[in-house]
């Protein structure tokens, strides 16, 4: 069981010559979305306290939805490392993203961040027996929606045992030099293949995706959409 971008359809890729061929553009998988984006307006819910934990999620309206089309980013140093906060309907999750040894990756977040990508999206997947993630990061909530450009793995870790260690955050995909914008945070020490672009730590809110872990799933099985439904409302970058 790893962690995968599912995929429907097969994609045609182009070139853009501005990238000399370190991001491949692609088309976006046309897999059948999970419904339109809703308003935002409207009655604010009281938080309500997750059990055996501090961490209080509010209700969300985020839903799947077509992500809006990102520009794919300029290739040029300097390559700067960034703090990316994630906030979420359950608070706030930190980020310290490796801009130097995951290059591509950290570019292309900022830009998905920036162009607003991520708003009001549904964390998709948290998986809870052998390997330990919540998998977000797809404005569909399918599990096969991603941007309109690809980009190769990059800081790959060496073939170890827990070498996806509690706090990794990495990207998903679906086969080498996939990635767009599905990722997973590591919430438990977890081995996987070294397939993995590991471009973030979490420096806050551990404790938001133990709390989340522990609900379980919506099926009860150890792979589905989390019980207690966590939205990523935005992310700032500096």
């Amino acid at each position: 069981m790893g962690i995968k971008v599912r995929m429907t359809l097969r994609t045609k890729r182009t070139g853009i010559a501005a990238l000399a061929a370190l991001i491949a553009i692609s088309l976006v998988p046309t897999a059948a979305l999970a419904g339109e984006r809703t308003s935002d307006k409207g009655a604010k819910s009281k938080a309500t306290a997750l059990p055996n934990s501090a961490v209080k999620c509010r209700a969300t309206t985020a839903v799947g939805h077509q992500p809006p089309q990102i520009t794919p980013p300029a290739v040029k140093p300097p390559y700067k490392n960034r703090t990316f906060t994630f906030t979420t309907n359950c608070g706030d999750i930190v980020v310290a993203a490796d801009g130097q040894r995951a290059q591509l990756t950290v570019l292309a977040l900022t830009a998905l961040a920036k162009g607003g990508y991520f708003d009001q999206t549904l964390c998709h997947r948290l998986t809870t027996s052998g390997l330990y993630v919540l998998q977000c990061g797809d404005p569909t909530a399918t599990g096969s929606g991603g941007p309109q450009f690809t980009y190769r793995d990059e800081n790959l870790p060496t073939v170890t045992s827990n070498d996806y260690p509690a706090g990794i955050v990495a990207m998903a995909n679906s086969g080498p030099n996939t990635n767009g914008s599905q990722f997973f945070f590591v919430y438990a020490d977890t081995t996987l293949p070294p397939s993995y672009t590991r471009w973030g730590v979490i420096t806050k809110g551990l404790d938001i995706l133990k709390a989340i872990a522990a609900q379980g799933t919506v099926n009860g099985t150890g792979d589905g959409a989390p019980k207690q439904s966590i939205a990523i409302e935005k992310v700032s970058v500096r």
